[in-house]
């Protein structure tokens, strides 16, 4: 399979923060069975998360240039679905990878909907946490801090659909999207798990502290949330309700770092794990684990992405045809895994 060189500036400096210090993981017990690409738009890369709608259309993605994209089944291809900043332009931002336009044309990274009100909540590198209404078009900013603390790179969202509350973190309270080697040398500890409600409009925070916080998924009945840290190997659980709410623990940890995690139907969660030497991934795979923290299976993408750094997997479908889609900051694609019983 082709192996996709690392973008140049902006992708390249959000991709650092995601690719120091690896280590091997034991070899996968569960390839696809096949393989497609939904491929993206010219001189655009960097489909980090994914998110479906409540029709299941999509996926929808932010990309490279500032962009949100929607996925079109019935033509196969990319159109523009939404935008996080209102200077973006086709003219400026279009198929340009440059950081210093970041102000100008954004970077939304990681993505949900609520599907009962049919909004489209983003965190973007750049404008923070923001909001697409239904049908898409520019983007509502909602946050930029938590209890007076400027975010520095907001990294990671999901929504719980039983209260309409967001879960999103900043992945470092001190160093932004411009400044991630800094952050990796000091082995940054000042990343945030952050819940916002929308009744209220207030953002509060549930846990600091946090080793490079790039990952966030609430279980299905809302009970918990559970975040991964990048620089500390694993994925904590924060508890909502219950005898221990507002209290956390670690869950697991992984012999590889853990980016992007995803909540499945079944109540279970895809983390995607990337491990292999010093400064170089090898093994780009996904974990699936259970709320107790066990790993119920383990794909390697290797045979497909070579050593490309992947971002996330998402699960749709059933046992019977099992479809995981696979998400990178240094793809021009989405790849889409099809696992048969």
């Amino acid at each position: 399979m082709e192996i996709f060189m690392k973008p140049p500036n902006t992708v390249a400096m959000i991709s650092i923060f995601r690719l120091i210090f690896f280590f091997s993981i034991p070899q996968a017990v569960l390839t696809s069975s096949s393989f497609t690409k939904l491929q993206l738009p010219s001189n655009v890369f960097g489909p980090d998360s994914l998110a479906f709608d409540q029709e299941g259309g999509g996926p929808y993605t932010g990309v490279s240039d500032g962009r949100i994209l929607k996925y079109e089944r019935s033509s196969s291809d990319f159109t523009e679905y939404a935008y996080t900043t209102p200077t973006w332009s086709k003219e400026v931002c279009e198929g340009i990878i440059e950081p210093n336009l970041g102000p100008t044309c954004g970077r939304p990274l990681v993505l949900g909907f609520n599907y009962q009100s049919g909004e489209l909540y983003i965190v973007d590198a750049v404008s923070g946490l923001v909001v697409v209404g239904p049908g898409g078009g520019l983007a509502t900013p909602l946050a930029t801090s938590a209890e007076g603390v400027p975010f520095g790179l907001p990294d990671a969202l999901d929504v719980d659909q039983l209260t309409g509350k967001v879960y999103f973190t900043d992945a470092s309270s001190v160093y932004g999207i411009r400044e991630i080697i800094q952050a990796v040398g000091s082995n940054d500890a000042t990343g945030r798990l952050l819940e916002y409600d929308p009744c209220t409009n207030q953002v509060n925070v549930l846990m600091k502290g946090l080793s490079g916080a790039v990952g966030a998924a609430v279980s299905r009945d809302g009970s918990f949330v559970l975040v991964t840290e990048l620089f500390a190997n694993r994925t904590q659980k924060f508890w909502l309700k219950g005898p221990n709410a507002n209290t956390s623990e670690v869950l697991i940890t992984f012999q590889g770092r853990p980016d992007n995690i995803k909540t499945t139907a079944n109540g279970t969660f895809w983390v995607a794990v990337n491990t292999g030497k010093f400064l170089l991934p090898t093994s780009p795979t996904g974990q699936e684990i259970d709320a107790d923290g066990n790993v119920l299976r383990t794909v390697n993408f290797e045979a497909e992405y070579g050593t490309t750094l992947i971002s996330e997997v998402q699960e749709r479908g059933d046992d019977a045809c099992l479809n995981l889609y696979v998400g990178s900051l240094l793809a021009s694609f989405v790849g889409v895994y099809t696992l048969n019983g």
